[in-house]
């Protein structure tokens, strides 16, 4: 048995990106950039006017001016302007040749349909306009590798014409529950049946995270269904086994997964919940895949999920390996530990004090099946292994839920 800091560096040391892959555009949300990206184009293209109005040239000294067509955005000028004309513009319009400015059509004054008075008179060379390449030049870096894509990365990377681009791939995690006494949700209980709660758990965590979703259905506790269900799972990025890895007559999964070819990097970790965690990897035809055997009781599954599958599957995705961070906090209530592992205990924001330091009250928790007591928390606390009383007042380390 080892403990949750050795455990996670053994994840740490398998959870290396996924190769790049050439990406769409509609695809790209929240995918991170495995290569810079340069325009090839300047931004804006061209000059352009800012507003609605008129083009002029702020030295012609006419007292009027003359409408010679109108461009919108889309289109390009086909006249020049000259002293006494002015050419009408939309916005995003092409500023045509011998301008220099553009008025906004609501500070000048019409005087017939194509006729101006001439609103020169205090407005400067360049006003309203933005200049080609304002934003950036052709060869500019844009977008630097690691970037997460969010919408507006999409749209400029949409807007220098970069149709596809060089990203990590969003993992593809397969999920496996197993044991004889899983009933689907809308089935009914038969004696000594319960619920398949881990698999939609694990299934919502994956997509939470980011990551694509793989149903494997539920695996009986027969070999040569778990072998066969095991083994799909393998063809995936990732693959979480729920029950089946502790010490019973009937937790097959750890064999299966030698006999497969998974190379196991620890079996049971220094924790509560959360003790007969299995994580192993498996290199063939090409393909890693990380494997992570959680225990069959909900909350030890969430836990072991939050604190070392959740790491692994960002690290994949090109993020850095980072284990979910702790908080400092107080204590509202009294709490006792007793044992020789440390605990995850679901707990409850308060108020915070007038110090503004981060309130928690440990809940009333029944263990590792009380999944209801998890779904009222908002932390877990850490409290460390040992046999102790703490009071209202102390300081104790929590991880957001």
């Amino acid at each position: 048995m080892i403990s949750v800091d050795e455990a996670l560096d053994h994840v740490r040391r398998a959870a290396a990106p996924l190769p790049a892959e050439r990406t769409p555009l509609a695809h790209l949300l929240h995918l991170r950039l495995a290569e810079p990206v340069a325009s090839r184009v300047d931004s804006p293209p061209f000059d352009k006017s800012m507003v609605d109005g008129y083009a002029i040239d702020v030295s012609d000294s006419s007292p009027t001016l003359r409408e010679l067509e109108l461009v919108t955005a889309g289109s390009v000028p086909n006249e020049t302007v000259i002293p006494g004309a002015t050419v009408r513009v939309m916005t995003g319009a092409p500023i045509p040749a011998g301008a220099d400015a553009v008025v906004k059509w609501e500070d000048c004054q019409l005087l017939s349909d194509l006729e101006i008075r001439n609103p020169a008179a205090g407005v400067k060379s360049g006003s309203c306009i933005i200049r080609r390449g304002t934003s950036f030049r052709a060869g500019q870096l844009v977008l630097a590798a690691g970037k997460r894509l969010g919408p507006l990365d999409v749209a400029l990377l949409a807007e220098i014409g970069q149709a596809e681009v060089a990203v990590i791939p969003r993992p593809r995690v397969a999920v496996l529950p197993t044991g004889d006494e899983l009933v689907a949700a809308h089935e009914p209980l038969g004696p000594g049946q319960i619920r398949n709660s881990n698999g939609p758990m694990l299934l919502a965590a994956v997509a939470a995270a980011d990551c694509t979703p793989i149903d494997l259905g539920v695996g009986c506790d027969d070999p040569d269904d778990l072998r066969t269900r095991i083994n799909q799972g393998l063809a995936h990025d990732v693959l979480l086994v729920s029950g089946g890895v502790s010490a019973g007559v009937k937790d097959l999964v750890p064999g299966i997964l030698q006999e497969l070819g998974v190379e196991q990097q620890f079996h049971q970790v220094r924790i509560k919940p959360g003790k007969p965690l299995y994580f192993g990897v498996r290199h063939a035809a090409g393909r890693r895949t990380l494997v992570f055997g959680l225990p069959g009781n909900p909350v030890s599954t969430f836990v072991s999920f939050q604190l070392f599958v959740l790491p692994a599957l960002r690290a994949l995705a090109g993020a850095p390996f980072k284990p979910i961070a702790a908080h400092d906090a107080q204590l509202t209530m009294p709490f006792e530990h007793r044992g020789k592992r440390p605990t995850y205990h679901p707990c409850r924001q308060t108020a915070p004090d007038a110090a503004g330091v981060l309130q928690v009250e440990p809940l009333d928790w029944r263990g590792s099946s009380d999944l209801a007591t998890l779904t009222r928390a908002t932390h877990l606390a850490a409290f460390p292994a040992g046999d102790y009383q703490l009071v209202p007042g102390d300081d104790v380390q929590v991880i957001p839920l």
